[in-house]
């Protein structure tokens, strides 16, 4: 049989890069620049010192470039559905004005259609009557009496 060699496994495991691994970087590489550092104690701590300051000048930095970011987006959100909110209000009131105009409109019409019907039917009483007026009223004849 053949021999079989092992072949070592590399595995990489890829995680979302954040302001913690740069942090933990930064701890780690202070560190090791601390131990192999060929400079006296005054000059490591004052490095250290101007390392740390321009840190936290970046953290700041950052901090108010996503903050303005953030406020940005706030203000921009709030805006459109300020727009929306308006755009909805009007909407409902030219629907409102609307109902409001039709109903007016229908409240005439069947005002008008009413007051025709009732000439209509007045009318309509007015030709009975005038037909039976018309008509020959007949007469009793011989032997009948009148009622």
């Amino acid at each position: 049989m053949a021999e079989q060699r092992e072949s070592p496994y590399i595995v990489v495991e890829r995680q979302a890069s954040g302001l913690g691994s740069f942090l933990w970087g930064v701890a780690v590489g202070a560190g090791l620049a601390l131990l192999f550092a060929p400079r006296s104690g005054e000059e490591t701590r004052r490095e250290l010192g101007a390392g740390m300051k321009k840190l936290r000048e970046g953290a700041e930095e950052t901090v108010q470039k996503v903050q303005k970011a953030v406020s940005g987006t706030i203000e921009g959100v709030r805006d459109q559905v300020n727009e929306r909110v308006d755009s909805a209000r009007e909407a409902m009131e030219a629907g409102r004005e609307a109902a409001l105009r039709s109903r007016a409109e229908l409240e005439r019409r069947v005002r008008e259609a009413q007051a025709a019907q009732s000439r209509a039917h007045e009318a309509a009483q007015a030709r009975t009557h005038e037909a039976a007026q018309a008509e020959p009223q007949d007469e009793p004849h011989e032997g009948e009496q009148a009622s």
